[in-house]
């Protein structure tokens, strides 16, 4: 398979955010998606390794920081590199807490989402998680960053937690 036609597929690069009980995580994501605009609902996708997965499991809510493409390799690298089992991911990041309780970033990002889950997709290693929006907001009106950007133009990689890794193939 090629797999290089996959990345003609476009992406965003997002940080996705849950809570449980007063802790908070957050991660890089690549997908995410509107599904239908009424009720305005959204998709993300979210390997389930990863602790923001267990943390949306048990909350049933989710925060979408859509990432502006000024952000640091330094923030994406905390975020999608670093584990929230190791440390407390948004310790010394410029957050505030949505409705829902979610953290949201406040820095190099343009637009902030919330969603209650409506439904779960099992795809393996990942889980689709499907959101019906309740709070959105525009942050700023910068570019956002599309996956593309963050490979061509900022030189990042992906980890093999990302639903793009392909082993063996280009970790784009």
């Amino acid at each position: 398979m090629d797999y290089e036609a996959l990345f003609k597929v476009t992406y965003g690069m997002y940080v996705i955010t849950s809570k449980t009980n007063e802790k908070k995580n957050g991660q890089i994501a690549n997908v995410v998606f509107q599904v239908v605009a009424e009720p305005p609902t959204i998709a993300i996708c979210i390997n389930k390794q990863n602790l923001t997965h267990d943390f949306i499991q048990e909350s049933r809510v989710f925060g979408v920081s859509v990432l502006s493409q000024d952000t640091p390799l330094k923030l994406i690298g905390h975020f999608g590199f670093r584990s929230g089992r190791e440390l407390d991911k948004f310790k010394e990041i410029n957050h505030k807490i949505g409705v829902t309780g979610v953290p949201l970033l406040e820095d190099y990002c343009i637009a902030n989402l919330e969603a209650k889950v409506v439904n779960v997709v099992d795809v393996g290693t990942h889980v689709l998680y499907i959101g019906e929006i309740v709070n959105a907001e525009v942050v700023d009106e910068k570019e956002p960053m599309t996956y593309a950007y963050y490979h061509e133009i900022k030189g990042g990689r992906s980890p093999k937690t990302a639903p793009t890794y392909a082993d063996g193939g280009s970790q784009r």
